[in-house]
């Protein structure tokens, strides 16, 4: 193994760590290139050969220097998956913005991901346009629960779960928003629970 210049090595790990700290992620290796001020091919060769000195790990796209471990063991990352309607259903394709880091002492064991809220219709329950929801995937919901619920129509919206009518099976979604909605609730025969809102990021 080539031998590798210390302060380029020491360099590389304080860029890690403060970009991270700024970021809750690894940065490029294009990134770490133009943090230290090396190529793209040195910071590739000075990542592998850090990580076989045991100095750091790199899986080819995860850096985790002792500092991001220690910061790392208290958190987990959840996708961003785009926005889903507060009104009435609409279809929804999935697909990743970015990752945030959570604290697992707040959101405990599960797993977790983020949607942007659309629409007014759950203003009264503290979720307004563009708010992003943490939803913890389970499939199911007790009654009173902000749920993310896919259709009959395979049509997602969030609501407030209403519980089931005795009479006829409807299954019960509730608006959240009086002012505009009074009372407004959507019935189908059968829905799926792909998650139970469990906190909100207020939009800046």
């Amino acid at each position: 193994m080539r031998s590798k210049n210390p302060e380029v090595m020491n360099a590389i790990c304080t860029f890690v760590d403060q970009y991270y700290r700024e970021h809750h992620a690894s940065p490029s290796i294009n990134e770490i290139a133009q943090g230290v001020g090396v190529s793209k091919a040195t910071s590739y060769r000075y990542l592998v050969a850090m990580n076989e000195r045991g100095m750091l790990s790199y899986d080819g796209k995860t850096i985790v220097t002792k500092q991001v471990g220690k910061c790392t063991s208290g958190y987990f990352s959840a996708p961003v998956v785009g926005s889903i309607r507060c009104g009435d259903p609409e279809r929804e394709e999935e697909s990743v913005e970015e990752y945030v880091s959570l604290p697992k002492s707040i959101f405990g064991e599960g797993k977790f991901y983020i949607l942007r809220a659309k629409g007014d219709s759950m203003v009264d329950a503290g979720i307004e346009d563009e708010d992003l929801i943490v939803i913890r995937i389970q499939d199911t919901a007790a009654v009173g629960d902000i749920v993310v619920a896919l259709d009959e129509d395979n049509e997602n919206t969030l609501k407030i779960f209403g519980g089931i009518d005795e009479e006829n099976g409807d299954v019960i979604l509730r608006y959240a928003n009086q002012t505009k909605y009074p009372d407004k609730e959507i019935r189908v025969k059968q829905l799926i629970v792909q998650g139970v809102a469990k906190h909100v990021i207020k939009a800046l």
